[in-house]
């Protein structure tokens, strides 16, 4: 990556196919440095407080993942096409200013992940703290937690402001101690813990019949094919600095794989941890397992938020200039940094870990399944031939780009509809009508992404196929195709 790339990312701008990369090693070390973070192993544990036995938690993260994560390698993959950002791409889709809804949600919901990414460990730090004598475990320590956060809060903009090379070299380099770590962690509590691998739920009695299939249904949602659907939005964002002549095949399997093996891998340490107290709490969770071994683990800690928040803040930059905020990368990167830090503060006040998570996780899956459906329907059947992308970047008033797409909106609005009314959360705003209808049945990521994907294609068939053939005609035939 030279120079040229990192001037190429201070403004929104295609990267040029001379300015990628062929290497995909940063590729897989970028997504799973994002997922070996203690918010992966409290993931686990969520199944586990939610009154699932060891093997229904294991089979929800196993399967749904698999699925979640294999969406997410297709929007990997329009990254590499285009050259663009994630949200960029919607400007075709959404409109040059309709696209500012849901980049809106974007930008809300990245300062909001890094304030749980952080938030989730503070607790787990000071326990550490306090085995190791610095801190006294039994006091509320807030002023420590909050300069915890802003600790790590200044490392994760720093690295973010150098950007995309530097991001993929923090991950390359830390990413594989930390696996050495976690190895550690894995093989003393498999081998050493009382963990009871037949944990079929709270004082032993396992739940049966609908009882069992709609809490299984609420943890699909939060962390099974939720999860990997949360990272749709995220996707483009970093691939769109590989090559073209990289095969799709293995981009879309590095990519997918440094997914799915650490969120598997830690949400299995998470839930058979779990089984010994039934805590979501990370200190708990944690240092009730692994005071002897309180430094490995602390490094391991403070290095997962900082490692997935890189990407957060990264992408709140690009988020914030499909708004035509006309500022820097950098600046954006700060201006997160600042909105995150407070947004921490206040998690630092929520008493109940497993209700937040649980409100924040299936908050967020809600519009990202509308989102990401309505994205796969354009890109994947209405423009699937495309490969000139240059209009994404043109200004307002553009004729390449339509003012407002109506049509996508609306199916967008149908599929947060759709969605709310079939989501289960732990809160009573969280569960909508259907649901109740069917026993708290959680089928929201379903409804959501059927109901957005199928409105938009009805209402946007014929229309958008014109549009794109007229954009196209008034391009001159002879003019030669600009690399995305």
């Amino acid at each position: 990556m030279s120079t040229q790339t990192h001037d190429l990312e201070d403004s929104l701008q295609p990267i040029p196919e001379g300015a990628r990369t062929t290497r995909l090693s940063g590729q897989f070390w970028i997504w799973a440095g994002a997922n070996i973070a203690p918010i992966n192993w409290v993931l686990g544990a969520l199944g586990i407080s939610m009154g699932l036995g060891l093997a229904d938690t294991v089979t929800v993260l196993v399967l749904g993942n698999a699925v979640g994560m294999a969406v997410f390698g297709l929007f990997v993959l329009l990254g590499q096409r285009t050259g663009t950002t994630g949200m960029l791409l919607g400007r075709a889709v959404f409109g040059r200013r309709g696209n500012y809804v849901p980049s809106i949600f974007q930008a809300v919901v990245v300062v909001g992940w890094c304030a749980v990414n952080t938030w989730i460990v503070l607790d787990l730090v000071i326990a550490l703290l306090g085995e190791l004598g610095v801190v006294d475990p039994a006091a509320s320590n807030v002023a420590w937690k909050v300069a915890v956060a802003a600790l790590i809060m200044a490392v994760q903009v720093g690295i973010s402001m150098a950007g995309y090379k530097a991001i993929a070299a923090f991950e390359r380099w830390t990413v594989p101690p930390t696996v050495i770590v976690l190895v550690l962690m894995s093989v003393v509590a498999w081998t050493q813990f009382d963990i009871d691998w037949g944990y079929a739920g709270p004082d032993g009695v396992a739940l049966a019949g609908t009882e069992r299939i709609v809490a299984m249904s609420a943890v699909m949602t939060a962390i099974g094919i939720g999860w990997g659907l949360t990272w749709l939005t995220y996707a483009a964002d970093y691939s769109r600095f590989v090559s073209t002549t990289v095969p799709r095949k293995k981009l879309y399997l590095v990519s997918a794989l440094g997914q799915f093996i650490p969120v598997i891998w830690l949400g299995v340490l998470g839930a058979t941890l779990a089984t010994e107290n039934g805590s979501v709490d990370p200190g708990k969770l944690i240092v009730e397992n692994y005071g002897s071994l309180a430094i490995p683990v602390l490094l391991l800690v403070l290095h997962g938020p900082i490692a997935t928040n890189v990407l957060n803040v990264y992408s709140f930059g690009v988020t914030a200039q499909s708004l035509d905020i006309t500022l820097g990368r950098r600046t954006l990167n700060a201006v997160v940094g600042v909105f995150a830090l407070a947004a921490t503060v206040f998690f630092v006040f929520q008493e109940d870990a497993a209700h937040t998570l649980d409100a924040w996780l299936v908050g967020v899956v809600g519009w990202v399944t509308s989102w990401g459906a309505i994205m796969l329907v354009h890109y994947y059947v209405l423009e699937r031939h495309s490969r000139r992308f240059d209009h994404l970047f043109e200004p307002v008033g553009s004729k390449s780009l339509p003012d407002v797409g109506g049509r996508a909106l609306v199916a967008f609005v149908a599929g947060l509809a759709a969605t709310w009314l079939f989501l289960n959360g732990m809160i009573p705003a969280l569960q909508g009508f259907g649901s109740r209808a069917l026993g708290g049945l959680d089928l929201s990521w379903l409804a959501g992404g059927v109901t957005a994907a199928a409105v938009y294609y009805l209402l946007a068939r014929n229309t958008q196929r014109d549009w794109v053939a007229g954009r196209d005609s008034t391009r001159r035939s002879d003019a030669p195709v600009p690399v995305p």
